[in-house]
C-alpha cells in the first residue's frame, strides 16, 4: 500500500491519507483550505506562530500564506483528513449576493474551529462520496461548499475579512518579507509573486538590497537559524532541519558542516 494517497471527488474536495513516518511539505495555497482532521497529528509552522492539530480539529488555512506542514501518523492510525478548497472564483460567486464591508487583516492567521459540530457534520457528510466510483455531481459539490462557507460565517463574525478579500499580493517591502519568511523552502517564483514582483524584478531588487543571490542568502539564513535552534534552544538536528527549509537530513548535515566546520550532532552534544 502506498504511504501517501489523495482521493479527489472534485478538484475542490479531497481526502488525504498518509501512513509513513512523516510527510513534510511547504506551501502557499492559492485557495483558502478548510481542513477536518480525522486522525494523526499535523504541525503547521508559519513565520510568527506554530500550530499543532490533532484528531477532530477543524481549521482554515488562508490563501497566499507561507507555511511548513508536517504530517504524522498517531496512535497506530494514519494521518487522515478531508480538505475543501475555497477558491476566489467560488467565493466571488457566493459574495455576489451580499453587501459586506471588510477590514483587511495585516497577516491572516490560521483559524481554528476545534471540533465544531456544524462544520464536522458538513465535512463528515462528504466521506461516503469518496467510495463512489461515479463522477461527483457539480451541483452537490456547490451545495456542500456553500454550506461550509455559510457555517463559517455563522460561527465567526470576522471571517468575511478573510474570505471576501479578493486582492492579489501587491508590491511590498522585500527585505521585511524575506526576513520573516526565509525559512520556507519555496521556489523563487513564489517569493516574487508574494512580494508583488516578477521574477526578474525580484532578483534585481534582492541583489540591490543584499548584494548576494537569493539562493545563497536563503541557505546562509537557514543555516544560521538551524545553528541557533540546536545550540541555544537545544533542539535535535532531526527536528531542526524540517523547520528550517531543508529537504533531508543528510544534505542539511553536509551544508551545515561546510558552513560551520562542525556537524549538527556535534553542536547538539
Amino acid at each position: 500500500m502506498e504511504d501517501y494517497k489523495i482521493n479527489y471527488i472534485t478538484n475542490e474536495i479531497k481526502l488525504s491519507c498518509y501512513q509513513g513516518k512523516l510527510f513534510k511539505t511547504e506551501v502557499a495555497f492559492k485557495d483558502h483550505i478548510l481542513v477536518w482532521f480525522i486522525s494523526g497529528e499535523t504541525k503547521i509552522i508559519q513565520a510568527q506562530q506554530s500550530y499543532l492539530f490533532k484528531s477532530g480539529d477543524i481549521f482554515l488555512i488562508p490563501r497566499n500564506q507561507l507555511a511548513t506542514i508536517i504530517n504524522y501518523p498517531k496512535d497506530g492510525l494514519p494521518n487522515k483528513s478531508v480538505a475543501m478548497h475555497l477558491s476566489v472564483e467560488r467565493l466571488r460567486k457566493f459574495y455576489a449576493d451580499f453587501q459586506v464591508k471588510i477590514k483587511t487583516p495585516e497577516t491572516p492567521k490560521i483559524l481554528s474551529f476545534h471540533n465544531h459540530p456544524l462544520l464536522k457534520s458538513c465535512l463528515n457528510s462528504l466521506i461516503p462520496y469518496f467510495d463512489i466510483q461515479e463522477k461527483f455531481p457539480e451541483n452537490i459539490a456547490t451545495i456542500k461548499i456553500i454550506e461550509a462557507i455559510s457555517i463559517l460565517r455563522s460561527i465567526d463574525k470576522k471571517i468575511d475579512d478573510v474570505l471576501a478579500n479578493f486582492e492579489e499580493p501587491f508590491k511590498i517591502d522585500l527585505a521585511t518579507f524575506m526576513e520573516k519568511n526565509y525559512m520556507f523552502n519555496m521556489p523563487l517564483e513564489k517569493f516574487s509573486y508574494l512580494t508583488g514582483r516578477s521574477l526578474t524584478t525580484f532578483k534585481r531588487d534582492f541583489y540591490n538590497i543584499y548584494h548576494i543571490t537569493p539562493q545563497r542568502w536563503l541557505t546562509q539564513k537557514r543555516l544560521s537559524l538551524a545553528y541557533h535552534q540546536i545550540k541555544k534552544e537545544n533542539k535535535k538536528p532531526i527536528d531542526v532541519y524540517l523547520e528550517t527549509g531543508f529537504e533531508n537530513l543528510s544534505h542539511f548535515s553536509y551544508v551545515f558542516k561546510k558552513q560551520f566546520g562542525i556537524t549538527p550532532s556535534d553542536v547538539h552534544k
